[in-house]
């Protein structure tokens, strides 16, 4: 039987909770086989990002062609990229092996505030990775650092999708974590139409890993053939699930639950009511 492949290409988190980690699992608990590309190493735990240290261009150019070489890929899912020299490389990758189906999560700042892309890096990002992408996944403070605005009402998240829509990207989808209020509201913009999916809001600090889930969850149901608006639909509810079944780990932001989906996937609550 063959088996769907996914590629992420990000960072390393020691804490087990973000990065490649997370993407591994989340590819793992979707029936997806996983294989990574370390742009970074970071030493981190729930309370926060002690150090980073970014890994060698050479390094992560040999990783990629190694996969690329050898086994392909179904999807790609690109992370902390950290700088301009790593995502003008990774883009390149990208347009050298024709990889469809690439899920670009703009990786800015860890929970705890450290900052995970040199600011230098920003324009690199809109220019010319977010252009190879299939879908973009913002959450609001990146979606702001993109667009240039600030992001409050419904109607400035669809400003802000249109404004990220026209560098290029097929699909963005405006995360709806960072916003207010007990309904947490994800929208999707495919440069024609909105769509929305809501859920309640839960209360609770151990969201470490929500964004890499997310889009690690999208490019694994984009690998089995799934459209966007399908795999949007997966990715929500897996996210939904992870967090509503925390883990209580560590005296900080703690990790999400990857085993949740499978544990309750079938269950009313899987679609947030």
């Amino acid at each position: 039987m063959k088996r769907n492949i996914a590629l992420t290409i990000a960072g390393s988190d020691s804490g087990g909770g973000a990065g490649i980690q997370a993407d591994l699992k989340t590819f793992q608990e979707l029936g997806v086989y996983g294989m990574s590309a370390i742009t970074a190493v970071t030493a981190q735990n729930t309370l926060g990002v002690e150090a980073v240290y970014p890994i060698p261009l050479d390094a992560i150019e040999k990783q990629i062609d190694a996969v690329a070489t050898d086994i392909g890929t179904d999807a790609v899912k690109t992370g902390m990229l950290f700088d301009s020299n790593i995502i003008e490389l990774v883009a390149a990758k990208i347009t050298k092996y024709k990889w469809d189906n690439v899920v670009v999560d703009p990786v800015m700042i860890a929970k705890g505030g450290a900052s995970l892309l040199q600011r230098e890096a920003i324009a690199a990002l809109k220019h010319q990775l977010i252009p190879l992408a299939t879908v973009i996944t913002p959450n609001i403070p990146e979606a702001e650092e993109l667009t240039g605005f600030s992001i409050h009402t419904m109607e400035e998240k669809k400003e802000a999708a249109r404004t990220l829509h026209s560098f290029g990207v097929k699909h963005v989808i405006m995360k709806g974590g960072h916003g207010e209020g007990n309904d947490l509201v994800d929208l999707l913009y495919d440069g024609n139409d909105f769509f929305t999916l809501e859920s309640k809001r839960l209360n609770t600090k151990n969201t470490h890993g929500t964004g890499c889930t997310f889009a690690a969850a999208m490019a694994a149901a984009l690998a089995k053939g799934m459209s966007v608006h399908k795999s949007f639909e997966i990715a929500k509810r897996f996210v939904y699930l992870a967090i509503k079944h925390d883990l209580n780990i560590g005296k900080g932001h703690g990790p999400t639950n990857h085993w949740a989906y499978a544990e309750h996937g079938t269950s009313k609550e899987s679609r947030g009511k």
